[in-house]
């Protein structure tokens, strides 16, 4: 009543707030703290007093001064700090509805305002490891297969909006990618095409997963496990291939060597000279690790001897 009275004009200063409205007050240019709906007075004789009145409906709550504001005592039962963390975004709803997305740093909500929430999202790139997944071959083989699937969050309002869990939506969408792409494969075409697949699950994810709000930047097949039978079979199926590959060179060798000798043979029948000169250089041979002593008669090898050279 006093202070509707006018009474208290020049001396104080009064504070008639509504429900949605706030209050920061500063005396002597300290700041004194919030104040909520109601009315309120500060004398102003001895202290210069100043008030800023601020909508509390528009839930979040930004000034220049936060840290300040918040440390002050009473503060935080009007306001609500949120800290959101380096790499990562803040979505704030109120009552269900989307209202702004918070960058790094310091804030602070208003209390009282409906029912407020921030959900924070991770924008960092992440790995989601899909492992232990048995698959049967196109012919029938039964594998366990582990994959990594790497990705970020690339609009973070649908991957919290559109699935309940968008790191477990990538998980069952990657086991059903695998299915789908290991499935339509025989075995010997899976091992020899390893980097293929990787890339059609990639293909595969992305699409699937562009809904969500997520972007696949690889995927790759860490581990391809076979049974310990199959194990076995393949080992006897490559020993045998590779000692056939080694059969077949020892062969072809062979009838290299023997074209040559063949080759060479025709060379020396057409020619005597050099066939003459094939003999002086085994002997040749034959005398630097041997005491060989050669005899040269009269005529015969001693004249073909000297016609040759």
């Amino acid at each position: 009543m006093i202070a509707r009275s006018g009474a208290l004009a020049g001396e104080a200063l009064v504070l008639d707030l509504k429900d949605h409205e706030r209050a920061l007050v500063w005396v002597d240019g300290r700041f004194h703290g919030l104040r909520g709906p109601g009315l309120h007075a500060f004398w102003t004789a001895f202290h210069e007093v100043r008030a800023e009145v601020v909508d509390a409906r528009l839930v979040r709550f930004e000034h220049p001064e936060l840290p300040v504001l918040l440390a002050a005592p009473g503060a935080l039962a009007l306001l609500k700090p949120v800290t959101v963390e380096a790499g990562s975004v803040g979505l704030l709803f109120q009552d269900g509805r989307h209202l702004a997305g918070l960058p790094p740093g310091q804030h602070a909500v208003w209390r009282g305002e409906g029912r407020v929430r921030v959900l924070h999202v991770d924008l960092r790139e992440r790995v989601c490891d899909v492992t232990g997944q048995e698959i049967m071959t196109a012919d029938r083989v039964t594998l366990r297969l582990n994959a990594l699937v790497t990705f970020r969050v690339a609009d973070p309002l649908r991957a919290v909006t559109e699935v309940e869990d968008h790191l477990q939506a990538l998980h069952r969408q990657a086991q059903l990618a695998l299915r789908a792409v290991v499935g339509t494969r025989e075995l010997d075409a899976l091992l020899a095409e390893k980097d293929g697949v990787a890339r059609q699950l990639e293909e595969t994810l992305r699409s699937a997963t562009a809904g969500f709000g997520l972007e696949v930047r690889a995927v790759g097949i860490r581990d391809v496990i076979l049974p310990g039978d199959m194990k076995e079979i393949l080992n006897r199926v490559t020993e045998a291939k590779k000692a056939a590959e080694a059969a077949l060179v020892t062969r072809r060798e062979e009838t290299a060597a023997m074209r040559s000798q063949a080759n060479t043979a025709r060379i020396f029948e057409s020619s005597p000279t050099l066939m003459r000169l094939r003999e002086l250089e085994v002997l040749e041979k034959v005398a630097d690790k041997a005491n060989l002593t050669v005899v040269l008669g009269e005529g015969g090898l001693a004249d073909r001897v000297v016609k040759l050279l």
